[in-house]
């Protein structure tokens, strides 16, 4: 396991790196100024990965680095492109991946990600023939089986896939690049802080008038991606700290928006990322280790200390739970709790079927009034697909671990299962990102082959 913890080869130079940053920066600048270029900006992204990927037939996979761009580029492209379907993200890291699949197919191991989509299937049909009339039928089963279908694609891509660490590298760049466009409109967007705060609950002002859930969300995963690489890219000084700047620009971008969840997920699986870390590499190591870990620390430190000057202490009483006057609220979950205990009540109502896909929130309005989603794709699972969401439940907690007890190449593992577990009950699957995060903890990380040395023969 050690020699799978060295520092990343990369395929990247430093000065091509800083230019990818340089040039989504001036992206995420340029939609400020005219917004209608965030379509420009999809449609490009589109059409350069999907020639990549045709191209080269898959043989690098090149399928899950342009799906992995499209997940965090999801949010940008929801704000800005307004003519472009909401779930666009999603089917394009769908069609992405799917296209991989046809070149470089899947493994045989993978069955269980058959069975996890078929689960879903008697969800879709009963919800067909019970949602009311007045509901669209469409839209609404298409929006909640939309992340539970990507879910299973990229795990039946990623199950076992034998990646190197360059293309895990290159996997983890593209999923920060689209989150440094995001923080940059959104640095420019956003009027100043105080302006804005009325309170401790989420700030749509202050997350580009978007969803500040989604929008955490994937800035915590720009975070957790900058975090990974001040550890396992140090060879060069000015890109440590160049990495450090951009964690500290993207923490504080996630804080002030008020949503904890993304922040504390991203907290939560680096640690976990550095613990395995740590233990894996070299003694000698250890050391350099510890010290980046208090930089680190400090880094992040400062930008709580300025999140909380710029919010005049609000950000202090969100996370201590408590209202603007001080007051602690009763309710940590912001009313979620309730919400999550009507649809469990729907699951023991209707253990076998369930209610059907999308007839949640139909369903909670009737009973008890309230027009509100859960955001906890774990309850929503049960009570639209009964014992079928059982069952698809236990596929995906048990194959990921059980996989793991066989393969342990993936340091990444526990952050990546973390990220999809997490994030699932705070933010359900409305953005493609813990699919795709689902699916990459299944990948087999391979050291690469060292190109053969020709030696000319010796003569005389």
């Amino acid at each position: 396991m050690r020699r799978s913890l060295k520092t990343y080869s990369t395929s990247i130079s430093n000065a091509v790196y800083v230019r990818l940053l340089g040039l989504h920066a001036v992206i995420g600048f340029l939609i400020y100024l005219y917004e209608p270029l965030g379509t420009l900006y999809f449609f490009s992204a589109l059409g350069y990965f999907l020639y990549s990927v045709l191209k080269s037939g898959n043989r690098q996979n090149q399928a899950l680095i342009a799906a992995a761009y499209m997940t965090t580029g999801e949010v940008i492209f929801r704000m800005t492109a307004s003519n472009i379907p909401y779930e666009t993200g999603k089917y394009c890291v769908i069609c992405f991946l799917v296209i991989g699949l046809f070149y470089t197919g899947t493994s045989r191991k993978s069955i269980a990600y058959w069975i996890y989509i078929l689960l879903l299937v008697p969800g879709i049909i009963y919800a067909a023939i019970t949602l009311d009339f007045a509901t669209n039928i469409y839209k609404a089963i298409v929006f909640n089986i939309s992340g539970p279908m990507c879910l299973g694609i990229a795990a039946l891509y990623c199950y076992d896939r034998r990646i190197t660490r360059v293309q895990m590298h290159q996997v983890l760049w593209a999923l920060l690049t689209p989150t440094v466009t995001l923080a940059v409109y959104l640095f420019f967007y956003t009027p100043d802080t105080r302006d804005v705060l009325t309170g401790t609950g989420s700030n749509f002002a202050l997350s580009g008038g978007f969803g500040p859930n989604q929008v955490a969300t994937v800035l915590g995963l720009g975070m957790f991606v900058c975090f990974v690489q001040l550890f396992v890219n140090t060879k060069n000084k000015l890109i440590f700290f160049l990495n450090l700047g951009l964690l500290m620009f993207l923490s504080y971008r996630a804080i002030i928006t008020f949503s904890r969840g993304g922040v504390i997920t991203a907290v939560v699986v680096s640690i976990a990322f550095l613990v395995v870390y740590f233990r894996g590499v070299p003694s000698q190591k250890k050391t350099n280790i510890t010290a980046y870990a208090a930089m680190v620390i400090g880094a992040v430190l400062l930008v709580w200390f300025i999140s909380s000057i710029r919010t005049m202490g609000l950000i202090n009483k969100r996370y201590a739970n408590k209202d603007a006057t001080g007051r602690i609220k009763e309710d940590i979950s912001t009313g979620r709790e309730q919400l999550i205990s009507a649809e469990l009540t729907f699951f023991w109502e209707n253990p076998v079927m369930g209610i059907g896909v999308g007839k949640t929130m139909e369903y909670r309005e009737e009973r008890f009034g309230i027009l509100a989603a859960s955001h906890n794709e774990v309850s929503r699972l049960l009570s639209e697909h009964g014992m079928f969401g059982v069952a698809a439940l236990m596929l995906l907690v048990l194959v990921p671990l059980s996989f793991r007890l066989q393969n342990r190449n993936n340091y990444l593992f526990f952050a990546f299962f973390g990220f999809w577990f997490m994030t699932i009950n705070h933010s359900s699957m409305r953005i493609a990102a813990p699919a795709l995060l689902y699916a990459l903890s299944l990948v087999n990380i391979v050291h690469e082959k060292k190109p053969a040395v020709h030696r000319q023969p010796v003569i005389g």
